[in-house]
């Protein structure tokens, strides 16, 4: 009953009065259930990410550093990504076990330097005579391979996503001139991957030191020989200072990829939009480190050719036909080691065989018509 003379609510039988008490009432209400959110945004959760890479590495480090940094903008707060040196949380050939057993909740390196778990991870880094970056890429989200990749490392509470790809990279810095398969036989050099094992096949003593191991190593004589990525690297770490023959190109990286790893059971806490931006910022991180490494080894091509002492090299051609037999028999013996590693093979060759058929027409006659047009 209301009131003489007190018009009533649009809500039939309630006066204005007690209406606006309920919808004050209700506002209060609304705030408290969004206090949370401004709780949650206020005391972000923090994710420790170890790297393999020394502090602000070239291409490596950097890019690290930015997609930490971009997980932690683009949750608007809510996550917020500690960034770790090599050494700094775990050595750096140890990022892998520190995101599987929780030390770590992120990581950023690349898949074959946890060779030793499983060798099927060779192929999501790259093998010899395989994939650019681009068709890397495209076999992973688009041939089926993120699945294959998936599935290597579930065993181990470890989900990766691809980061992006140095390019071609450099075949490496070496004391003497290799004019032939003889000039192998006993060097000692550092390089990463199958190539290791190729090489190893063909007479070098292999060794695959920390990459800021690897500028001490050759100047002491420790090693004769090292691979480390391309140009803007190389000269950032001053290898031309302490070998002068640099090799071009890799012929076991054509596009080796970087990753961002995570924690599965943290990933799997994580709410759904939360995923979405590790995700999302490790892919978006993966176009800019390409970028950023194509730029960066060409602006630094020019100046390293000029640094006293260089000289660029080509293998020789039996050296190449001598590098492809082995390779093809160590790609072979890994997709005998599982299952998974024959399925992951099988992809991998397929796919190789229709992207080079496809290159062989497009690519490569592409660059043959551009240096034809420059002169170069």
């Amino acid at each position: 009953m209301t009131r003489r003379n007190e018009p009533t609510s649009p809500r039939k039988g309630l006066s204005r009065r007690t209406a606006l008490a309920l919808g004050t009432a209700g506002i209060a209400a609304g705030a408290g259930l969004a206090a949370p959110n401004v709780v949650r945004a206020q005391t972000p959760r923090t994710l420790k990410m170890a790297t393999s890479w020394p502090k602000n590495t070239p291409g490596v480090g950097v890019n690290a550093q930015r997609v930490a940094d971009m997980i932690t903008a683009m949750s608007g707060g809510r996550l917020k990504v500690d960034l770790y040196a090599a050494g700094e949380l775990v050595p750096p050939f140890e990022v892998f076990d520190a995101v599987s057993s929780g030390t770590a909740d992120l990581g950023h390196a690349t898949p074959y330097y946890w060779q030793g778990k499983d060798p099927v991870v060779h192929f999501f880094t790259g093998v010899p005579f395989g994939l650019t970056a681009v068709e890397h890429a495209g076999w992973l989200y688009f041939g089926g391979a993120q699945a294959l990749w998936e599935e290597a490392y579930a065993p181990f509470g470890v989900t990766p996503f691809y980061a992006g790809s140095s390019g071609v990279q450099a075949g490496g810095w070496f004391r003497k001139e290799i004019a032939g398969l003889d000039d192998l036989t006993g060097l000692k050099m550092r390089i990463a991957g199958l190539g290791g094992e190729v090489m190893r096949r063909l007479g070098v003593n292999v060794t695959l030191l920390p990459p800021g191991d690897i500028y001490t190593a050759l100047q002491a004589g420790t090693i004769d020989a090292a691979e480390w990525v391309g140009p803007w690297n190389d000269i950032a770490f001053g290898l031309y200072k302490v070998a002068g023959h640099y090799y071009l190109p890799a012929f076991h990286e054509f596009g080796p990829a970087l990753e961002v790893t995570a924690n599965t059971e943290v990933y799997e806490s994580l709410e759904d939009d939360l995923k979405a931006i590790v995700s999302h910022a490790a892919m978006a991180s993966g176009l800019e480190a390409t970028a950023d490494f194509t730029y960066h080894n060409a602006e630094s091509f020019g100046p390293l050719l000029e640094k006293e002492g260089v000289t660029v090299h080509t293998w020789p051609d039996e050296v190449v036909e001598a590098m492809a037999k082995e390779s093809a028999t160590v790609l072979a013996s890994i997709a005998e080691e599982s299952d998974l590693a024959g399925r992951v093979y099988e992809s991998f060759m397929d796919y190789r065989a229709k992207t080079a058929a496809y290159a062989d027409k497009m690519e490569r006659r592409a660059l043959d018509m551009r240096a034809l047009a420059l002169g170069l």
